[in-house]
Parts: structure tokens; C-alpha cells; sequence
């Protein structure tokens, strides 16, 4: 990708890195651990439990246990099991906890839980992992043109997360069969209508590791894989999936003024301002 060279602020571009120092945030310490004992990640934590959430699950983890998972005081564990008798397991949690309403937009979509060694231990409702804070993986594709403008998405008002925020072109949760790579070519069709000929020149530029506590609703861990991806000045973005409710087309300076007025969703104001400092020479 040729620099779009940008011209900033020293203020505003003082602010975005600012912002980008600050990504990964850690988990309140009020929330419970939830620990993974056994394989490779024995002994880790790998969520954490809202402390809204803890009560009703002790009390329902007393009266009907669930195989492979105890709680405690202190603690939530999940016991080393087979993949398929871990997701079963993890299920039967996640829908009482549903029923008792604390997981809310379920999906009937699987994300996969992978280590960092690749090895997948389990899947389960999408809509649950930011409920137990288990790390999950999204793609956010930047569109940009050669005159130096972003086209940014959004989101529809009907969204249960961050309705009527921008977003990027595109972006959407990896699901457990799916590769970034697949993922971001599906969500630029569904989202914007980017068609195969055009997506196949996504051009990966890194990852940035997204963790902050979601008021009411959890712990947001996830791994978002990052595109950029140049499109012909003519090209007009089209939803197909009634997600987003309409496109605009901005120059970055804009971009960078409306992510401080935070206009974005999170995740989006982190990926769009990553591209910008990219692209970006001090004025």
C-alpha cells in the first residue's frame, strides 16, 4: 500500500496514540477468574466473570451441577475435557444464564476458543463469550482511496451492540469454521457488497488485542485481524445484510476528529485510528 500522507495535527496525533496505548485493559478486580485446567493452557485464565453474574451461577451450579465446571468462591473452573463434551458443557452454563436473562442477543452462531498454539478446546454461542469474557477473534477491514478518503459503516439501529455507531467497511466475528482470511472476504460481501474479484486484494497489516469490561453485559477479549483494502474511486459500498444503515466517505482528518468525538465503536475507533497514524505525517 503506497502512504496516503495525511496531514494532522501534532495534538490529534498525540491523542490516537494515546488511544492506542490502551487497547487491552485488565479485567476489574472484582471480576471472577475463570481458570482452564489441563492441555497446554493448564492453569490459565482464560475469562472472567462479571461479579453481576457470579450469584445467580453459584446458586444454579449448587443446585444442578454441570460435568467439568465448578465454582467457588474465588474461582470458576473448567475442567481439561475432549472438545466436543467441553461445548456441551460450556452450552448447558451459557443457556442458564440465558434464561436467567444475562445473555442477551444469542445468535445460534459458534465461535471456537483456540490457544495460542492453535489447538481449539471448545465452541460456544457467540453471544456468551463476552458474558464469560473468553477470548474471541474478529476481522475490520479498512476501505480506503487514493485521494486519502475512508469509507466507514453504520451500524444499524437495530443492532443489539452499538447501534447507529461508525464502523469500518467492514468488520464481523470470526466464526469457529472460518479463517480471518474467509472472514473478511464474507463480511466485505454481506456488509458493504465487495464483490470476489474486488477482495481478493485485502492486504493484512496486524492484529490489535482488544480487552475491556462491557457494562452489564461482561468482558470484551478479542483478537481483531486487520485489513486494509483499496477501492476504485467510483465504487460505491451497498449493505446486503441489513447490518449497517448507510456508508460515508471522509478524509482522514474527519475520520480522526470523529473517533475523538467518539462517534465509533470501540473497536472500530481503535482499527481506524491505527490506519490513520499509518497513513499520517505531522503538519
Amino acid at each position: 500500500m503506497q502512504k496516503l500522507n495525511t496531514k494532522l495535527t501534532p495534538s490529534t496525533i498525540a491523542a490516537l496514540e494515546e488511544m492506542l496505548q490502551n487497547t487491552a485493559r485488565p479485567a476489574p478486580p472484582d471480576y471472577l477468574p475463570i481458570h482452564f485446567l489441563g492441555g497446554y493452557t493448564a492453569g490459565q485464565v482464560i475469562g472472567h466473570l462479571n461479579p453481576d453474574f457470579t450469584s445467580y451461577l453459584q446458586e444454579s451450579l449448587g443446585g444442578k451441577p454441570i460435568p467439568h465446571i465448578k465454582i467457588g468462591h474465588d474461582r470458576l473452573t473448567i475442567d481439561h475435557a475432549r472438545p466436543i463434551e467441553l461445548s456441551e458443557s460450556l452450552l448447558n452454563m451459557a443457556d442458564r444464564m440465558r434464561e436467567g436473562g444475562l445473555i442477551p442477543g444469542w445468535r445460534n452462531e459458534n465461535f471456537a476458543w483456540i490457544d495460542q498454539n492453535g489447538h481449539e478446546y471448545f465452541r460456544l454461542e457467540r453471544s456468551a463469550f463476552r458474558a464469560f469474557g473468553f477470548r474471541s477473534m474478529a476481522t475490520h477491514i479498512n476501505g480506503y482511496t487514493k485521494a486519502g478518503n475512508l469509507w466507514l459503516g453504520r451500524r444499524s439501529e437495530t443492532k443489539s451492540t452499538d447501534p447507529g455507531r461508525l464502523d469500518n467497511l467492514a468488520a464481523g466475528g470470526i466464526g469457529a469454521d472460518e479463517t480471518p482470511w474467509v472472514n473478511a472476504r464474507r463480511e466485505l460481501w454481506e456488509e458493504a457488497g465487495v464483490p470476489p474479484q474486488i477482495s481478493d486484494h485485502i492486504e493484512p497489516v496486524g492484529r490489535i488485542h482488544m480487552r475491556r469490561p462491557i457494562q452489564g453485559r461482561g468482558f470484551h477479549d478479542e483478537q481483531l485481524y486487520i485489513y486494509d483494502l483499496e477501492l476504485a474511486e467510483n465504487f460505491i459500498p451497498t449493505n446486503h445484510d441489513g447490518e449497517v444503515s448507510g456508508f460515508i466517505e471522509i478524509p482522514l482528518s474527519e475520520a480522526a476528529a470523529r473517533i475523538l468525538a467518539d462517534e465509533f465503536t470501540s473497536d472500530a475507533a481503535f482499527v481506524t485510528a491505527d490506519f490513520i497514524l499509518r497513513n499520517t505525517r505531522v503538519d
